[in-house]
């Protein structure tokens, strides 16, 4: 299960105040974030701006078969220990935890992808965990884990102007009892993903990962898939397609044999390549992608 930090007005021992605070410790040098942590708006902006550029997302372990376990010990192992990425499950509950460690009013939210579906595509399954934060009572939408798409920076979630970023242009409209999440890509709003207003049960974000990470019908378990996002740029992978967003809107797409996907992963991507990912990486070397 999900672990999360005591509330601060929980009593805690002298030792879980030393884990938590080794903790942070941890996590802050794994994104290169070397300032002061204070639990305002500021500060969120800048820790979500370092977690998405030095933590990538990829889901490797679901395409070779690996599993993916989204307990805290599993997902620090991972993402801290090993400079791995992870998707939506183990990077926002990773940044949820550091938020509440640091002293902000934090709670996960579990939505539907509805990223490239048609508005009347039938739902689809509660697959993506984000995070929402309260920085002086008001409501903001911070994700670290939707892949080249993701939100570079808080979004308003009482506002359903658009929000201009770095990058694009979001929009968070209300429906009734959920939020609809939007960018503006290539000229069109194209939906992102739709969140329930409810923080969920623990149990939920199991149910979620195991879908997500074991299900034949989860993308995850056939395309190489790997993004990272920085000031300067959108880097997206997509099984031999690499395609480079510049933030003057220059866009670069090049097509990567298996030496050269292997090699994007480990610079463009910062990961360390696994001598077992050969075989998926050759395979997402011959790809046919449409579109």
């Amino acid at each position: 299960m999900l672990d999360y930090p005591a509330a601060p007005s929980d009593p805690v021992d002298d030792d879980a105040d030393a884990r938590t605070e080794a903790f942070l410790s941890r996590y802050l040098a794994r994104i290169g974030h070397a300032g002061p942590v204070a639990p305002t708006l500021e500060g969120l902006a800048a820790l979500q701006a370092a977690h998405i550029a030095a933590i990538p997302f990829e889901a490797i372990d679901a395409l070779t078969g690996a599993g993916i376990e989204i307990d805290a010990g599993a997902v620090d192992a991972k993402l801290i220990g090993q400079r791995r990425g992870g998707y939506c499950f183990e990077q926002n509950s990773l940044f949820l935890r550091a938020l509440l460690a640091i002293g902000f009013d934090a709670e996960g939210l579990l939505g539907r992808v509805r990223w490239m579906l048609p508005d009347d595509a039938p739902p689809t399954p509660r697959t993506h965990m984000v995070v929402r934060v309260r920085v002086g009572g008001r409501p903001w939408l911070a994700d670290v884990g939707f892949g080249a798409a993701v939100p570079p920076q808080p979004l308003a979630m009482d506002s359903e102007e658009p929000q201009q970023t770095r990058h694009e242009s979001y929009r968070v409209v209300r429906h009734g009892d959920a939020w609809q999440v939007a960018a503006a890509i290539e000229g069109a709003w194209r939906t992102l993903y739709r969140l329930d207003h409810l923080s969920p049960p623990p149990i939920d974000y199991e149910l979620g990962n195991w879908y997500t990470s074991t299900h034949p019908d989860s993308h995850f378990r056939h395309q190489l898939i790997a993004a990272r996002t920085t000031a300067e740029a959108r880097y997206g992978l997509r099984d031999n397609r690499l395609t480079t967003r510049l933030i003057d809107g220059r866009v670069d797409r090049r097509y990567l044999t298996a030496d050269e996907i292997e090699r994007a992963l480990s610079e463009i991507f910062l990961l360390p390549v696994r001598p077992h990912w050969r075989a998926a990486i050759e395979r997402a070397a011959t790809a046919e992608i449409a579109g």
